[in-house]
């Protein structure tokens, strides 16, 4: 065999093309199961996260089921339907019609209250930027936030993904006179600002499209939030009846009481 002609070297370049293309793929297929189980636990981790649960990605199993309570998933009328949040791809979901989009809602208990945990998902300047949101039960008030990204700029947009960034989210609100107003992210000027987070220096692009991200997911779960503050007004009327009829009920008995006693 002339190993100095053409067609041996096209032929064994063809050859080693082939085998690198099978190991590559064969390890894939092997290591498909634990690549899976990461982005799993990844994900149960940033969830819990969104709640103050800060642990490390290999406890995210066994922490995670001791938090989240329910997994729902709603249409865009803020009603339930069937299926886990969990299984829910947004990426895939935010390209649909709102009419026809399945929005992913996690409840979680912590300290014995109740957070509804909103996922996120939006554009920033290289790629998509994603994160999750509390709410705590006034269905206003954020009581935590994450957020991460695919290929924001080192030392720029990529910062929010830092502690610095995520947590001045705390403790800000949605709403103002029940109006929706979102969550502002600007370079400067947001100190005091119950609606406003400061941005990352240099980073605006990405700063905005948090921004842009806020304002087109949590309006889109308005419509659940309005129904369950309208459920809790529906319970605390019942509940305020209730108490009323029982100090009736005792008055009855008293005054008979005391009519038996006269």
């Amino acid at each position: 065999m002339d190993v100095n002609k053409n067609s041996y070297t096209f032929g064994f370049a063809a050859i080693m093309v082939i085998v690198v293309a099978v190991i590559l793929s064969g390890t894939s297929i092997i290591l498909k199961d634990a690549q899976d189980s990461n982005v799993e636990l990844e994900k149960k981790q940033n969830i819990l996260k969104s709640v103050g649960v800060d642990i490390i990605r290999d406890s995210a199993a066994i922490e995670y089921d001791n938090y989240i309570i329910d997994q729902l998933v709603l249409n865009h009328l803020g009603e339930t339907q069937e299926g886990s949040a969990f299984d829910v791809d947004l990426s895939k979901e935010i390209k649909k019609d709102i009419s026809e989009q399945k929005l992913p809602l996690y409840i979680a208990e912590v300290d014995d209250e109740l957070k509804y945990i909103i996922p996120l998902r939006g554009k920033g300047l290289w790629g998509p930027i994603c994160g999750f949101i509390s709410f705590n039960d006034d269905f206003n008030t954020v009581f935590a936030a994450v957020f991460d990204h695919k290929g924001e700029t080192p030392g720029l947009g990529a910062e929010i993904n830092k502690s610095f960034f995520q947590d001045p989210f705390k403790g800000k609100t949605i709403l103002e006179e029940g109006e929706f107003v979102s969550i502002l992210v600007q370079k400067g000027g947001a100190n005091g600002d119950i609606h406003k987070v400061d941005g990352i220096s240099g980073g605006t692009i990405t700063s905005d499209g948090v921004t842009d991200m806020l304002n087109e997911r949590l309006k889109r779960y308005l419509p659940y939030f309005r129904l369950m503050e309208d459920n809790k007004e529906e319970k605390e009327v019942s509940a305020a009846m209730q108490a009323v009829n029982i100090d009736e009920k005792r008055d009855t008995i008293s005054n008979i009481g005391k009519r038996i006693v006269d």
